[in-house]
């Protein structure tokens, strides 16, 4: 048995470790097979010596990310001790302070995840960069937090928004209103990421003056955008046409980041998806950077990745089982 003794430069922070009902803390003993006390600004942990070394390691990060300002959720426990796990603390220790916006109600935005700093800092570095991953990643978030960022910074005149309008499951046709009206529901999380980082008032007189477009991605067709910030979420139901129209708007002082998730795609024809061929096409293209989010970088609710994880090893499941059927049939043939 090993002890680790760990004495906290500021105690204030170890309830918000612990977590309510000490929830934080049993999930840190249960991984690590270690007991935790507390003792004022002391922390003891004891168990096996690699255990109480990474036990302790996960303390520290978790403690840092408190210091933040920002409320530690059990999701951002489980990641930082499921990296620290995996021996991937080091990484972890690259995700900064400085927060890439601030919402309206005064709450920073950072990178909450190894992911989604490297999608920040690809976004940062390059004209244009597609997002691929599963829903809860911080994709869209956070492609409209950097054209925000690059807004307010005058880097850009404008920001524009767009989605291609492929129903799932529902019909245009049956809702009501003009085709605006119509349009809309597809582009509503595009319109509250903008309300919780601008505010309303402000995003309504930006949409007045043109400094923020939000419009369904046909509207892009025959236009140059100069000096936009250009972000085309659900890329996954475009077509192959439709992606690489929107590419060849790109203009002078422009950047793009296409945002899509290719495991749930919504088209007639789910192997034409245009943002399937775009990543064979442009891999090896210069500044361009295709960035690929795992199960790892989802920070909604822990379930939402528990989720995730059983649709993948379902399909796994049913393509390994048609590729088995398929070498049945062809052994039958012989």
């Amino acid at each position: 048995m090993a002890e680790r003794v760990w004495n906290a430069a500021n105690p204030d922070l170890i309830p918000a470790v612990f977590g309510s009902y000490d929830a934080h803390l049993n999930l840190i003993q249960k991984k690590f097979r270690v007991v935790i006390v507390n003792r004022g600004s002391t922390v003891k942990i004891t168990g096996a010596e690699p255990d109480v070394d990474k036990a302790l390691e996960a303390f520290e990060l978790l403690m840092q990310n408190a210091g933040k300002g920002d409320p530690l959720s059990e999701q951002t426990v489980r990641y930082v001790v499921s990296m620290v796990a995996d021996d991937a603390a080091a990484e972890l220790r690259t995700l900064s302070a400085d927060a890439v916006a601030v919402t309206v109600s005064g709450k920073p935005i950072r990178p909450r995840t190894v992911g989604q700093k490297q999608y920040l800092d690809a976004i940062g570095s390059n004209t244009i960069v597609l997002g691929i991953g599963p829903a809860g990643t911080g994709k869209t978030y956070l492609a409209v937090a950097m054209a925000v960022k690059a807004l307010r910074a005058h880097e850009i005149d404008r920001i524009i928004l767009t989605r291609p309008a492929v129903e799932a499951g529902e019909k245009l046709g049956f809702l009501p209103g003009d085709l605006q009206d119509k349009v809309d529901p597809y582009l509503r999380p595009l319109y509250d990421a903008l309300f919780e980082m601008l505010g309303s008032e402000t995003v309504e007189r930006d949409l007045e003056k043109n400094i923020i477009e939000i419009a369904p991605l046909a509207y892009m067709r025959g236009r140059t955008l100069d000096r936009a910030f250009i972000i085309l979420d659900e890329a996954q139901n475009t077509t192959s046409e439709q992606i690489k129209m929107f590419l060849t708007r790109l203009g002078e002082g422009s950047k793009m980041v296409i945002t899509g998730d290719i495991t749930q795609i919504d088209l007639p024809e789910p192997g034409r998806s245009g943002l399937i061929e775009a990543m064979r096409v442009l891999r090896a293209v210069d500044d361009i950077v295709i960035h690929q989010f795992s199960e790892k970088d989802v920070v909604r609710h822990k379930l939402v990745q528990d989720i995730i994880s059983a649709y993948a090893n379902y399909e796994q499941k049913k393509s390994h089982e048609r590729k088995k059927n398929r070498n049945g049939e062809a052994k039958g043939l012989h």
